[in-house]
């Protein structure tokens, strides 16, 4: 753990106020709510990847309790449009009016006062399909004469992009060494703790539709769910309450999610769904599912020259609200140049469609695809010129006398030591002595391998950085509003959400860093659009800086008004006060809280001349440097390899990372270790396959494989902190960097360990299959040559 500061503010390692409830089984989400009358759902979902839909056949007498496209004609499709003149933008519409596209599409809602009952009536809900041949395979998805998933489509390509810089050319006719690779990373499940849901409601007594619903953005939503329905803002308040865990799979607007707040619009009655872990694995938002080209140029040293990408994601049927697909493969190849230093790129991107269920944010958004390729590619051109990928990696890295440093694909580096990192990282796991060891052969037979993965992440955009990635909403600020009460505690009302990230004890330790107030007397309120300042939400890495930011500025206005206050109750001038320890203190007396809360509430009589009663601002923030800071890690994997039967065990991992000033660092370290438990999902377990018909086949824990506790090593922790310039205390986000890494690590350990057979390892997960497969295939070709 990151040395801790004494006291409660910024640097403090507090326990997390919110795990109260949560140990104790107090914690409320949304199946917890209780409404008299709730009607509970069941989804008709398509078994058919893709399909024209002919008819459908309700019963006669559940004509009231099931409704589809029929019954919403005015209910808009959902539909994503960036600033991006070339883009296809999809028709999702909620109830499906013609085709289907994905397995697990619904098509029809169905009411029961149980969830059972409404089972068993959308069983008896009849369908005809006409069945239409599905495309599943992304790189068979831009064949000219493959199958259509948009009727009217010139080809199944969502955009096609070309990012670059310099002169590729150049660099390929100067490299010494060419090494050409193709990566793959398989599509997973986010798979949260809490599925999806949604319980909607009118309420009669504020005229306005009530939705709870599992969102990380309840703010942005209130602004989706008006545009579809057709509703005013005015009539919706959607509320988020306990979440468990978003990841990103949560910040998307959901056909399911649109039908329930349709029909409870319509009935003016509750109506509730729960996903089951089905559901969510069929239907709900899908990620990562990335195919990388990559061919580097470098000098006999390892020196890269340059790098020339062809870069496909596939986005599956739909691009989903707010932002669409179009964002992954732009940060892929904006991100792929990594922290290296090479001046010649060319990256071409494709974001394409295919009959799957939608693609969507998870936790490193296209940076597991990015880093992966690039780590690999690393390593694989320091074998090809002979040297221990550990030095090449060092050579290329950008270093500390070139801050701040933008990077081929326009980067901007604001601060940084990461060869230090790497040379931290190479300590944790003893580099040296794993090097040692590998001479020997070990006892059991097994292979042992080292592999680093290193990355820059790029957080707290402000509003630059979502202009140049042409999103329709810009979320380059966050709000706060601070309201002291009469009795000298404060409530917080923030526009982010907090599910896991801790930030009940992070925000109210920014408001003691600020006011001096003991955290244990601050409320921090979020969740409610209704309650709290619009706000963009928790993603991207964003909330500690941006929201701690707005925290900041907010508690600094209210400052000033209290030490005005308190300055006039002691008769002396303001800037004789200051305000230590939850005290005003003057040159002979001090004030409490207390006593200029119940001042500026209750006696009004008491305030200076021309100052108003009460005690309370509202303010935003946007860092400075509008284009994000940059938190940056390595990660360093010893894996021991059974080559007969291809089973990976985690011997060593170790991470050191640098996000800037520190909040809370037994926070950070527990977001650091569970992120990295998520990479290892990505790396060694995860993965849901389709078929070529577009069937899952993967859709319950039977099939989809998740790591446990026994999967995940003792993660090793070392901590750098090179504080921002430009965000409030010099915090970056880090969020989201855990989960960024493993997938290359580990991936490079495997390559380690199998270098004298020169075994690829550049497909995810790496389960005993592939892993034997990679060893066989190698075998092959060395005996062919």
């Amino acid at each position: 753990m990151a040395a801790a500061k004494e006291g409660f503010g910024v640097g403090a390692s507090l326990k997390r106020k919110e795990d109260g409830r949560h140990l104790r089984g107090k914690a409320k989400f949304v199946a917890d709510i209780q409404m008299p009358g709730a009607l509970e759902t069941a989804f008709v979902r398509s078994p058919h990847a893709h399909a024209r839909i002919k008819a459908i056949r309700v019963p006669d007498d559940a004509r009231d309790r099931v409704f589809t496209a029929a019954d919403f004609p005015s209910l808009k499709p959902i539909r994503a449009v960036p600033s991006i003149p070339s883009f296809k933008a999809s028709n999702h519409h909620p109830f499906p009016t013609d085709k289907v596209r994905f397995v697990g599409e619904a098509i029809a809602l169905c009411l029961g006062e149980t969830r059972a009952a409404a089972e068993d009536l959308a069983e008896r809900v009849e369908v005809e399909y006409e069945e239409l041949p599905a495309v599943s395979e992304m790189t068979a998805a831009l064949a000219p004469d493959t199958v259509r998933v948009h009727d009217g489509w010139a080809d199944n390509a969502f955009v096609e992009r070309t990012i670059q810089g310099g002169d590729i050319e150049a660099a390929r006719r100067a490299a010494a060494v060419t090494v050409t690779r193709e990566y793959r990373m398989n599509r997973q499940s986010g798979a949260p703790l809490e599925c999806r849901s949604v319980l909607a409601y009118w309420d009669d007594r504020t005229d306005e539709l009530v939705v709870y619903c599992t969102t990380q953005s309840p703010h942005v939503m209130r602004v989706g769910f008006a545009e579809m329905l057709g509703l005013g803002e005015h009539h919706l308040r959607v509320v988020a309450p306990d979440v468990g865990g978003g990841f990103g799979v949560k910040n998307r607007l959901l056909a399911e999610e649109l039908m329930i707040a349709a029909v409870a619009e319509r009935l003016r009655a509750p109506v509730r769904w729960n996903e089951d872990r089905r559901e969510h694995l069929l239907a709900s938002v899908h990620a990562r599912e990335h195919f990388y080209r990559v061919t580097a140029y470098a000098d006999a040293r390892g020196k890269l020259l340059g790098i020339d990408a062809e870069i496909i994601v596939d986005a599956g049927a739909y691009s989903l609200w707010p932002t669409g697909p179009f964002m992954e493969t732009g940060m892929a190849a904006r991100n792929l140049p990594g922290p290296y230093t090479f001046r010649h790129y060319r990256a071409k991107t494709w974001t394409v469609a295919t009959n799957k269920s939608p693609l969507g944010p998870y936790r490193g958004v296209a940076r597991p695809g990015a880093c992966f390729a690039i780590e690999r590619t690393i390593d694989e051109v320091a074998r090809a010129v002979g040297r221990d990928p550990y030095e090449v990696r060092r050579d290329n890295m950008v270093t500390p006398d070139m801050m701040p440093y933008r990077t081929i694909a326009e980067m901007f580096f604001d601060n940084g030591d990461y060869p230090e990192c790497l040379k931290k990282a190479a300590a944790l796991i003893d580099l040296a002595g794993i090097r040692a060891r590998q001479k020997r052969a070990e006892p059991d037979g097994r292979r042992i391998g080292v592999g680093f993965g290193i990355y820059a992440e790029q957080t707290a955009h402000g509003c630059a950085e979502w202009v140049i990635r042409a999103t329709p909403i810009i979320p380059g600020y966050e709000s706060a509003t601070a309201r002291l009460h009469a009795d000298g505690s404060l409530v917080l009302l923030v526009g982010i959400h907090s599910h896991g990230q801790g930030m009940e004890t992070t925000l109210a330790q920014i408001v003691h860093e600020e006011l001096g107030i003991d955290p244990a007397r601050v409320a921090v309120r979020y969740g409610d659009s209704a309650l709290s300042p619009f706000g963009m939400g928790t993603f991207a890495s964003r909330s500690i800086v941006m929201a701690g930011g707005a925290t900041s500025n907010v508690c600094k206005i209210l400052k000033e008004k209290i030490k005005t206050v308190g300055a006039h109750l002691m008769q002396c001038d303001p800037a004789e006060v200051s305000l230590e320890g939850g005290m005003v203190i003057g040159p002979t007396a001090q004030v409490s809280l207390a006593e200029i809360g119940r001042t500026a509430y209750l006696r009004m009589d008491a305030l200076p001349p021309g100052t108003e009663p009460m005690i309370d601002a509202t303010a935003t923030y946007e860092p400075t440097l509008s284009s994000g800071v940059f938190s940056y890690a390595t990660h360093a994997a010893v894996v021991a390899v059974d080559p007969t039967t291809g089973a990976v065990d985690l011997l060593d991992y170790a991470v050191v990372e640098d996000c800037g000033t520190i909040v809370n660092p037994m926070i950070v370290d527990g977001q650091i270790v569970g992120g990295v438990a998520q990479g290892i999902g990505t790396a060694l377990f995860e993965e849901i396959p389709y078929d070529a018909h577009g069937q899952p086949q993967a859709t319950t824990f039977a099939d989809y494989l998740m790591p446990g506790a026994t999967e995940i090593p003792d993660v090793k922790l070392g901590h750098m902190m090179t504080p921002a310039a430009d965000t409030a205390y010099g915090m970056k986000g880090m969020g989201e960097g855990g989960a960024i890494s493993p997938p290359a690590a580990i991936a490079n350990a495997l390559a380690d360990a199998f270098a004298p057979e020169g075994a690829q390892f550049n497909e995810t997960p790496f389960t005993p299959k592939r892993v034997r497969a990679a060893i066989a295939a190698a075998v092959r070709k060395a005996a062919a040559e």
